[in-house]
C-alpha cells in the first residue's frame, strides 16, 4: 500500500506529530504537507474548518498524498458530531475521498463508538460499502482497487474525540469498543463541558488531571490516545507525557505567527 506514516508510527510506538488543516485550497494543503519531513499526518477539519465534504476534500487529500515521496497521512475530522444522525454518510464522503482516517467529534457513549466502527470497515468488519471510482487512485496511483478493499480495514485508522462529559463518564467503555484505533482528546471543548474556560494555552489543572486519567485508561485499553496542541513546546511536553497522537500546530496558527515574528523583527531593526 501507500505510504501511511501515521500508521507505521502507531506500529513503531513513537509519537506522531501532526498539523491541523483549516483552510481549503489544493496548492495550500499541499504546502502544508511539504513544509517538514517530521510530519505524520494532516487532518482536514471539516467540523470547524472551510473545507467542504465533497467536491474540495477529495481534492484536499489528492494535494496532501501527492506533496512527496513519503507524504503525510491525510486524515478528516467530518463535520457531523457523535450526538447527531450524520455521521454515518459524512464518514463515507470521507473514506470515499481516500482519507486514511477519520476523526468524530463529540462520541460519548459505547455504541456511538460501534456505529462509527462499522461505518468505517468494510463487511464482515462493518458495513461501508464502496462504489467510487476515485478512493483507491488518492492512496496512490499503484493501487488498484482489489488491493484497496483487501487492506483498508487494517489500514484506516478510526478515531473518536473525548471532549463531552458524557464521554468522560464513558471513557472506559468507549476504549473497549473492538475496532477503534485512537481516542483523541479535545481540550478546548472538554474544559468548556466541564465549566472551566478554555486552555491559555494550557488547560486549568483539574482538567489537566482530567487529560491524564483519560490518557491512563486508553492506554491501558491498547489504543492510542492523542491531543491537541498549539505549538512545538506544548507539544513536546505532551510527547514526553506518552501521548501517542499530537497535534503542534495548525495552518492558520502557524501562519500568523511566523508573519508576526518577522515582521517584529523587522520592525524592531528599522526603529533601532
Amino acid at each position: 500500500m501507500a505510504a501511511h506514516p501515521l500508521l507505521n508510527a502507531f506500529k513503531a510506538n513513537k509519537p506522531a506529530f501532526g498539523v491541523w488543516l483549516t483552510s481549503p485550497g489544493f496548492f495550500h494543503a499541499r504546502t502544508v504537507a511539504q513544509a517538514s519531513p517530521k510530519t505524520s499526518w494532516v487532518l482536514v477539519d471539516c467540523e470547524h474548518g472551510l473545507t467542504s465534504l465533497n467536491p474540495v476534500l477529495g481534492e484536499t487529500i489528492a494535494a496532501i498524498h501527492g506533496a512527496r515521496a513519503e507524504a503525510p497521512s491525510a486524515l478528516v475530522r467530518i463535520a457531523s458530531t457523535g450526538v447527531s444522525s450524520s455521521t454515518s454518510w459524512q464518514i463515507k464522503h470521507a473514506l470515499d475521498a481516500g482519507a486514511r482516517g477519520v476523526l468524530v467529534p463529540m462520541v460519548s457513549t459505547a455504541e456511538k463508538a460501534a456505529e462509527v466502527v462499522a461505518d468505517s470497515r468494510f463487511p464482515p468488519g462493518g458495513r461501508r460499502g464502496f462504489g467510487s471510482s476515485y478512493t483507491h487512485g488518492n492512496w496512490g496511483p499503484e493501487v488498484s482497487v482489489a488491493e484497496y478493499l483487501a487492506t483498508a480495514n487494517d489500514t484506516i485508522v478510526v478515531m473518536v474525540q473525548i471532549e463531552t462529559k458524557e464521554g468522560l463518564a464513558n471513557v472506559e467503555a468507549i476504549a473497549q469498543v473492538d475496532g477503534i484505533d485512537v481516542l483523541f482528546i479535545g481540550p478546548y471543548d472538554l474544559s468548556i463541558a466541564l465549566g472551566y474556560s478554555a486552555p491559555a494555552p494550557d488547560p486549568h489543572p483539574d482538567v489537566e488531571k482530567i487529560i491524564q486519567h483519560i490518557r491512563e485508561v486508553v492506554q491501558k485499553a491498547g489504543r492510542k490516545c492523542a491531543i491537541f496542541c498549539t505549538d512545538g513546546k506544548q507539544a513536546a511536553k505532551r510527547a514526553a507525557e506518552g501521548f501517542d497522537m499530537i497535534n503542534v500546530t495548525s495552518d492558520v496558527g502557524a501562519l500568523s505567527s511566523a508573519i508576526f515574528q518577522h515582521l517584529a523583527v523587522a520592525a524592531e531593526a528599522q526603529e533601532g
